[in-house]
């Protein structure tokens, strides 16, 4: 029986989404490259044994579009030879992509796999992929409306659609996004996050380089007075209209910022990796994905989780750490209390609210952080699991492999 391990994970810090964040002047190509180099600098791979590169990305259009993971693989060195694909799952596109790269692994089609992701909000902003001519495009069409009737909302709705089905205050919603900031930033502080990241030298505006060594967007100083000042941000009356009293609790603050940044993944066999004297840090145990309601549309990872567990015939008491995007603070709260999690382990580094949520390098992101996580704790299980425009969702068991 053929396995998939992980032989090792590396992120780039996270960078503000927007024009002046550390990588606004980095084309996507290059991020994504940056990533790919790392991973061959850190295990001594030679990339010219790559089978293939499975890259996720979400806004795949402009300068993240063609095939983007082909052309940061030629970026990054690697021999004509070895070929790219690019997955759109939404969110969960660089976790679909690790996905696929096990399931090369594991059926024989692949020997050695690279499992990416890249996202940059700051050069191609969310949406753009739907946008012809500066006109939003109807990307759902005539049918999925009509079953939906009157259609689909902003996953900003659904998360308060989900606050208020769950009962989750504002001070909930503010005290989770504080947590993740606070826990962020101890992490950093105590060199947890070391391990994980490849520093990015970049230019900026004015063409000076600048080299980013930690996230950018987690805010230390942030307060609950702070939080709790700030506006909602998607209160509409139209969506009163349609779903009756909302509270309107979902701000900036309690959701996801903007980001830009990559991650990477080497996947091979336990022999392939023998064979090259490297040690395994994890295996991929089992990975599932489903689908929800997509007007709710981030309440996959709950259905996700119970699937992925009932699969690799665990509990969820078996798991010892758990990665679950915090798109926004209600979907992660919602999760904990349908599925009864421990809080104590969820997110114990922080989560997107603070590290950052980069849309197609994020699963991967999550897969790397989970890795320092079992590695740091000597835990065995992990589990991610990460909500999707559209309704659907991915959920990853990891197994730690002790050296």
């Amino acid at each position: 029986m053929r396995d998939a391990v992980i032989v090792d994970a590396v992120r780039t810090p996270l960078a503000k989404g927007r024009p002046g964040g550390a990588y606004a002047q980095v084309h996507p190509v290059e991020l994504h490259a940056h990533v790919l180099r790392a991973l061959v600098d850190r295990t001594g791979l030679d990339p010219a044994e790559v089978d293939d590169v499975v890259g996720g990305a979400v806004g795949q259009v402009g300068e993240q579009s063609g095939n983007t993971t082909r052309f940061a693989a030629l970026a990054a060195g690697f021999p004509e030879s070895v070929p790219g694909v690019t997955v759109d799952r939404q969110c969960g596109s660089s976790q679909q992509a690790l996905s696929f790269a096990a399931q090369g692994v594991v059926a024989g089609a692949y020997d050695i796999a690279i499992a990416s992701g890249v996202e940059s909000m700051s050069r191609i902003p969310i949406g753009s992929q739907a946008l012809v001519d500066g006109v939003r495009q109807d990307v759902a069409g005539p049918s999925v409306a009509g079953r939906y009737a009157p259609g689909l909302v902003p996953q900003g709705v659904s998360a308060e659609l989900i606050a208020r089905r769950w009962d989750l205050s504002r001070t909930q919603l503010d005290e989770f996004a504080l947590a993740s900031h606070q826990k962020a930033a101890a992490a950093w502080a105590d060199g947890r996050f070391a391990a994980e990241v490849a520093p990015l030298k970049s230019p900026r505006a004015d063409g000076s380089l600048e080299r980013l060594e930690t996230d950018e967007t987690i805010r230390p100083g942030t307060t609950a007075e702070a939080l709790a000042g700030l506006r909602p941000a998607f209160a509409d009356p139209r969506w009163t209209e349609r779903f009756g009293d909302i509270d309107w609790t979902v701000t900036a603050g309690n959701a996801s910022p903007y980001n830009d940044g990559a991650a990477a993944l080497l996947v091979t066999t336990s022999e392939v990796a023998a064979a090259h004297g490297w040690t395994p840090r994890a295996r991929v145990h089992t990975a599932t994905a489903t689908g929800d309601d997509p007007v709710l549309m981030l309440t996959g990872i709950i259905p996700a989780t119970a699937k992925v567990l009932a699969r690799a015939g665990l509990s969820l008491s078996d798991i010892d750490a758990f990665e679950v995007n915090e798109a926004f603070a209600s979907v992660v709260l919602a999760w904990i209390a349908e599925t009864g999690a421990d809080p104590a382990r969820v997110n114990v580094h922080g989560g997107a609210i603070s590290i950052g949520h980069p849309l197609g390098a994020s699963g991967a992101r999550l897969a790397t952080t989970l890795l320092g996580v079992l590695d740091r704790t000597g835990g065995r299980y992990g589990l991610q699991t990460m909500c999707e425009a559209g309704g659907t969702a991915n959920a990853t068991i990891v197994e730690r492999i002790a050296p």
